[in-house]
């Protein structure tokens, strides 16, 4: 190992053993205690460096599984494909779909509940702040690892005419469920940022505070008022964000000349 504090030299091994692909994405990492006998050290050394790795984003710690070593691909979404004209039906919304498409397996912890609106939420909405809101939050996983934290916010009146105020998923997706009771959006307003994360993200995340985010608010209207705020947080180096813009024909083009199937969810090389 090279000079220096004892705890980056194990962390320059357990990243060598990673890159030589000792260990796949989604295997566990020795536990601080297993590491500390092995190198000999302090479980304090040990906890210092993994979280070297954790920091540079290789790893994450999950509370039932322990150090987990991070996927290493990047998912592209094509943002616009949820507003298709043409998109098909489905049962599944459309993280599943990018998902699925992109062969990872997603899943989705889902909590709903309504709240006064802060005066930012109030802004987004066009609503009096403190007015009902509701607020959908989901974290989404892909093969087990964090991989977004998702929160929608409705006007309340809204949410309840159009039954999305219950405290369970809706499988199909509320951009479905709008249009299906006469609230299909027809306007997007999107604003992409990128930023460090704060302490409540980097747990949610399972990231280091301080790694670059991709933060996207989109807000969605249809032609007599916004239906919704989505804000949507992503590790930067983890996810790709595209547009497609235009018609069928013309996107086509693109597609063809990019080697991308129509399909959701493809990374570009």
């Amino acid at each position: 190992m090279a000079d220096g504090p004892r705890y980056h030299r194990i962390a320059d091994l357990l990243r060598e053993e990673i890159r030589a692909g000792k260990w796949n994405p989604g295997d566990r990492l020795p536990s601080h205690t297993e590491l500390a006998d092995r190198m000999q050290v302090s479980i304090t050394t040990a906890r210092n460096a993994i979280q070297v790795l954790v920091t540079e984003n290789l790893v994450y710690t999950a509370t039932s599984r322990g150090t987990i070593v991070r996927n290493h691909e990047t998912l592209e979404s094509v943002v616009t494909d949820h507003i298709r004209p043409d998109r098909p039906q489905s049962a599944h919304d459309i993280f599943e779909e990018i998902a699925r498409a992109a062969d990872r397996a997603p899943a989705k912890e889902f909590s709903a509940r309504m709240e006064p609106a802060s005066p930012e939420v109030a802004c987004w909405l066009g609503v009096p702040p403190n007015s009902w809101v509701l607020a959908r939050t989901v974290v989404q996983y892909l093969d087990n690892e964090p991989w977004s934290w998702e929160v929608s916010f409705y006007p309340g009146d809204l949410a309840e005419s159009i039954g999305i105020d219950s405290p369970h998923d809706i499988p199909e997706g509320t951009t479905r469920r709008l249009a299906d009771h006469g609230h299909a959006e027809t306007a997007h307003r999107d604003t992409l940022v990128a930023r460090p994360a704060g302490t409540e993200e980097a747990i949610v995340l399972g990231v280091a505070t301080g790694t670059i985010l991709l933060d996207h608010l989109r807000i969605g209207a249809d032609h007599e008022r916004v239906t919704r705020a989505t804000r949507h947080r992503s590790i930067a180096t983890r996810n790709r964000l595209a547009y497609e813009l235009g018609d069928e024909e013309g996107t086509s083009v693109i597609r063809h000349t990019l080697g991308i199937p129509y399909r959701p969810g493809v990374s570009l090389p």
